[in-house]
């Protein structure tokens, strides 16, 4: 295994490990042993749950005091797909016309290398310790159900008394190019089954049955025509999206008995997820009369909202971008859930990699400039982080 510590290298050696969800293939042997050799207390810890795959995570750290800063990140990647369409290979980690390619380069294997790379340039620079203390926080299955990594890492790490100052997860941030965005905050994520009841019968005779297919068209309407708020402060405006919607029904002429229909709602901070819930339900309530039979079945959702508020620690970060690529970067809640949503209950996190623009396509790959200058941005950081 590699002892390289620059970032093309470390991320080449997590490529070559095929570790899609969720195997780990060998990526956090890469990461434990370069950071066993730099003085780092590694900790392999595998989490279980009954009717999941059991998932494999490390956790590392360097010092024993305050400030302390954790890079967080998950080497598990999605599956490659079609590897033959893949121009170089999907696992090779192979470097052409200056851009990396592999499965995870960009998520975000890439992240997780260049955060390694900055952390320990910079202790190399200070004498092997930091004047506080820096940890990994790497998981294995936030491609999949996210149910045995990072929630349950941090739990293992909050049982032994130890505490985060701030978190940067590496996922990537950026929507164009290198310094275009941070993102402090995601909307929560709530999904659910509309069900309407009717009463099947034959279709020449509506009369003895209950249609339930025009009145979920009408309720599905309802529920989506009406805006859920205008948004927030650091939010734009929930969404519900109906997805699907399906009566089971074979028969040309046959009344279905029941129709469903699932959804999922993007919420800001302007909800928890109960007063959500309690929202669309009084909704429907109101849209069924005295008439309709329905009612909503909540799926179990560990997608909640959160932001980090704009402060000392996000001016550092753009102050650090900044400097590295010459933009200021917005400060975005855009976009889907990620693993920040289990880490802002610990500590203020931030999100920051490199550009999404090719995660889980076909020749994902990133330029190996932007691998050094995301490094730069966290040795930057690390230096104001610590400095202040």
């Amino acid at each position: 295994m590699t002892h390289s510590i620059d970032a093309l290298s470390i991320t080449q050696a997590l490529v070559r490990c095929p570790s899609v969800t969720p195997a780990d293939a060998g990526a956090l042997g890469v990461l434990e042993e370069l950071l066993n050799a730099h003085g780092f207390a590694t900790h392999r810890v595998t989490f279980s749950e009954p009717g999941t795959a059991d998932i494999d995570n490390l956790y590392a750290r360097i010092g024993g005091e305050a400030p302390h800063i954790t890079f967080a990140g998950h080497t598990d990647v999605v599956p490659a797909g079609d590897e033959s369409a893949w121009t170089h290979g999907a696992f090779s980690g192979e470097v052409k016309d200056g851009m990396l390619y592999g499965r995870g380069a960009v998520d975000m294997k890439g992240g997780i290398a260049c955060s390694v790379a900055a952390v320990l340039q910079y202790l190399k620079d200070h004498g092997g310790k930091p004047k506080g203390s820096i940890s990994f926080l790497i998981t294995g299955d936030e491609e999949d159900i996210s149910v045995n990594g990072t929630v349950k890492l941090l739990q293992w790490v909050a049982a032994r008394g130890e505490k985060f100052d701030h978190c940067v997860l590496g996922e990537p941030s950026n929507v164009e190019v290198l310094g275009d965005c941070i993102k402090i905050g995601r909307r929560g994520s709530q999904s659910g089954t509309l069900y309407v009841e009717g009463v099947q019968g034959h279709v020449a005779y509506p009369h003895r049955a209950s249609n339930p297919v025009p009145d979920i068209s009408r309720l599905i309407v309802a529920l989506s025509d009406e805006p859920l708020d205008q948004g927030s402060a650091q939010f734009q405006a929930s969404n519900l999206e109906f997805t699907s919607v399906d009566v089971g029904n074979t028969a040309s002429n046959v009344i279905p008995g029941q129709a469903r229909a699932k959804f999922n709602i993007r919420y800001n901070d302007l909800h928890t997820q109960q007063s959500l819930r309690d929202l669309v339900d009084a909704r429907l309530t109101k849209a069924c009369g005295n008439r309709i039979k329905a009612r909503i079945a909540w799926e179990p959702s560990n997608s909640n909202v959160f932001v980090t508020k704009p402060g000392p620690f996000t001016d550092l970060a753009v102050a650090a971008i900044e400097e590295v690529t010459g933009r200021k970067p917005e400060l975005s809640t855009s976009g889907g859930t990620s693993d920040a949503r289990f880490i802002s209950s610990y500590c203020p996190v931030i999100e920051f990699g490199l550009v999404g623009q090719t995660m889980h396509q076909v020749d994902e790959r990133t330029p190996v400039a932007d691998l050094d200058k995301l490094t730069r941005v966290y040795r930057g950081l690390l230096d104001r982080y610590f400095a202040s």
